[in-house]
């Protein structure tokens, strides 16, 4: 188990930091002029962008390679962390709401880092062959 952590200290430490974000209360901070609509969607799909990222190049470390059954599992994972934020925003964190966009918006953000993975594994790999 140890030997899992080893490669997704990143990964654990991106999760932490995007949780964090998505329960805190922003207070006016979400009402200024600085964030145009459709903002907290694309910090959606950037947050889960980076985590799907993260956690496939753990693997990618761990193992050298990363098959496309592998990929699509840390896909389902991302997109189960952001169904539990979004129900934990729902249920618990008040002050913040639930949305089915959001969930699309960590859904869309974990395809296209899944998606940039293996095309880069397979460019790599028929690179070296």
């Amino acid at each position: 188990m140890t030997h899992l952590f080893k490669y997704q200290k990143p990964t654990l430490w991106w999760a932490l930091f995007v949780l964090v974000m998505c329960n805190i209360g922003m207070g006016k901070v979400s009402h200024s002029p600085l964030f145009f609509p459709g903002f907290d969607k694309l910090v959606h799909c950037g947050f889960f962008f980076m985590f799907t990222l993260l956690a496939n190049f753990g693997l990618v470390k761990q193992n050298g390679n990363i098959g496309l059954v592998t990929a699509v599992k840390v896909f389902v994972i991302a997109v189960i962390f952001g169904g539990l934020i979004e129900i934990l925003q729902l249920y618990i964190f008040t002050w913040r709401s639930g949305e089915w966009n959001d969930l699309f918006a960590d859904s869309v953000g974990a395809g296209m880092a899944t998606l940039s993975t293996l095309l880069l594994v397979t460019a790599l790999s028929d690179e070296k062959n």
